[in-house]
């Protein structure tokens, strides 16, 4: 999930994904400073699913609540921690003397003065890494399907957990190897056709009147080409650009395409494993804590600067993106997520990490379709929830039920069961700007595993080289929600995980539209002003009502205006 979507992606016969098409506007999204924070707008002013920021601390401070900092951890592919925008939001280690080599508040990390970085190591710091199937079927392989067939069937018979575990990946790596490949190949040709596009084009826009004129090709390539652009032609983002416009855009969105495809070669190389060399634990080793470093960034923190924006991004120069929790919450970076599948030895770690230095949520923008270290994940889980703090986590990007293809790490041990076996999870899908189609079609969902839907299309938020982009994905409506809990907390540091997620539940702005309700327990987009309100009116002040109590009549009007 590390990588999310990308901002342009060319399918069978190069149809255009929604990702473009959304980003068509009258004004250049670049400039376009509505679209940069329409994730904060009130819907009951603009119609626009967005989760009322403004409004919710307007609500907050008239209650005459006087706000805590909250420390959210960022369990990601890394945060540049003196981005311009960030800067001034960055957890900084109370008892840790920067710089000094030295262990000083001896909780097995040295210098870890913003957090820690699990992909690393004293040779550097993992960029690709495998995927989990990759893992799975390059361990289990052997195993089960080794040359001894007797010794196969023993296995089998004897180990029916992780046989299935196996099959599952098995069949999962041949045809994502395949479609990784082939998408690279894809986007690598049309790469190669730019040149015969602005040829045909001949200096002139991208109209359906410049195509028109173009006589036929009688080479191949420019015929191909041709194609290319007759579709380009229809699309929003590309229509009427001239023809250094098209150019740029086109490279730019190519590059996207071949820079996330690319790394497959590796993800699903079965021999391939840069952890012994870089890292240097015993990985299976699930009981060591103390390996890493204190890379903060690491080799690729596109991601997880974003994600930290979304939560706690501070206005700066000339840049108005701000988070959902700017004013009241400090990001602590803990690097868990390479360019490829998360281990779970580090997701766990990274989750007591966050835990027993301070982090009262955690944002969690990763998954994966099997997890052989779920058990100990799990654990980390319980452990969580023992110290109070909210685990935030995205549903995933793959257009499922995630009751049907589970997203690990999860919340229920199995998809059978009435509860999850913690109430500390909050599991979030991705909702657009557009009413008609309020689910982002990449987005999971379930209606009794998916929590709530939050802004996940078209966020702007910051990157590294102190840049700043649009991306989407469940990975973004995640950080959403994340700073929204930080912003209750903040405010009313007595509410426990599980009030947190009832405000939040019982309080989102619903939609009827497109079997919206039957896609998450909310059957809406958060409200962080109403969640306020229903957190207040429930929760504050040392109230003990418990969880199950029924929402204030208040609450319920303001809900269902």
């Amino acid at each position: 999930m590390k990588k999310v979507l990308l901002a342009a992606v060319f399918l069978a016969g190069f149809s255009f994904s929604y990702a473009q098409e959304s980003q068509a506007k009258s004004i250049d999204p670049k400039e376009d400073k509505d679209l940069m924070t329409w994730y904060h707008k009130d819907f009951s002013a603009t119609k626009v699913y967005g989760i009322n920021t403004a409004n919710a601390y307007k609500y907050l401070e008239s209650k005459g609540l006087k706000p805590k900092t909250v420390v959210v951890g960022v369990l990601d592919s890394g945060v540049q921690i003196d981005h311009p925008g960030l800067v001034k939001n960055i957890w900084s280690n109370p008892n840790e003397v920067p710089g000094n080599g030295k262990d000083d508040d001896g909780n097995g990390y040295i210098d870890d003065v913003h957090g820690w970085n699990f992909i690393g190591g004293k040779n550097g710091d993992i960029d690709i890494d495998n995927m989990e199937v990759t893992r799975v079927v390059a361990k289990y392989k052997p195993v089960f399907e080794g040359d001894d067939s007797t010794k196969n069937k023993a296995n089998q018979a004897k180990m029916p957990e992780e046989f299935a575990m196996y099959m599952k990946a098995k069949d999962l790596f041949g045809k994502k190897s395949i479609e990784a490949k082939q998408n690279l190949q894809t986007y690598t040709m049309i790469n190669s056709l730019i040149p015969n596009m602005i040829k045909l084009l001949g200096g002139k826009p991208v109209t359906e009147e410049t195509l028109a004129a173009i006589k036929a090709p009688t080479d191949q390539k420019d015929a191909i080409a041709l194609q290319v652009l007759g579709q380009v032609s229809q699309s929003p983002e590309f229509k009427g650009k001239s023809s250094a416009e098209f150019e740029k855009l086109m490279k730019e969105q190519m590059k996207e395409a071949i820079d996330h495809y690319a790394p497959a070669a590796k993800q699903y190389d079965l021999s391939y494993d840069p952890r012994k060399e870089i890292v240097g634990d015993n990985y299976d080793d699930y009981s060591e804590k103390s390996y890493g470093n204190n890379h903060y960034e690491g080799a690729d923190a596109e991601h997880g600067t974003h994600v930290a924006g979304i939560i706690a991004g501070l206005p700066q120069g000339k840049e108005i993106q701000y988070g959902v929790a700017s004013k009241v919450a400090k990001i602590m970076s803990v690097r868990t997520v390479p360019n490829g599948d998360e281990r779970d030895k580090d997701v766990a770690n990274a989750i007591r990490y966050a835990v027993d230095n301070g982090a009262k949520i955690l944002n969690m923008s990763f998954g994966k379709p099997v997890s052989p270290g779920k058990n100990v994940v799990w654990d980390a889980f319980k452990y969580a929830e023992d110290k109070g703090v909210l685990l935030v986590k995205a549903a995933g990007n793959e257009n499922e039920d995630v009751a049907e293809h589970l997203a690990f790490p999860t919340n229920f041990k199995n998809t059978t069961d009435e509860k999850p076996f913690v109430n500390n999870v909050l599991v979030v899908g991705a909702s657009t700007n557009r009413n008609n189609q309020l689910r982002a079609d990449f987005s999971n969902f379930n209606k009794k595993m998916v929590n709530v839907f939050a802004p996940g299309e078209e966020i702007y938020s910051t990157v590294p080289k102190n840049e700043y982009k649009y991306l989407q994905g469940t990975s973004m409506a995640s950080p959403v929600v994340a700073g929204a809990a930080a912003v209750l907390l903040a405010y009313m540091p007595n509410l426990k995980p599980d009030q947190i997620i009832e405000a939040l539940v019982k309080s989102s702005n619903p939609s009827a539209e497109n079997k919206f309700p039957e896609f998450s327990q909310a059957g809406g987009v958060i409200d962080l002003q109403k969640a306020a309100e229903y957190a207040y009116t429930n929760f504050y002040n040392g109230n003990k009502t418990s969880a199950n109590k029924k929402p204030a009549k208040s609450i319920k009007k303001a809900v269902k205006k």
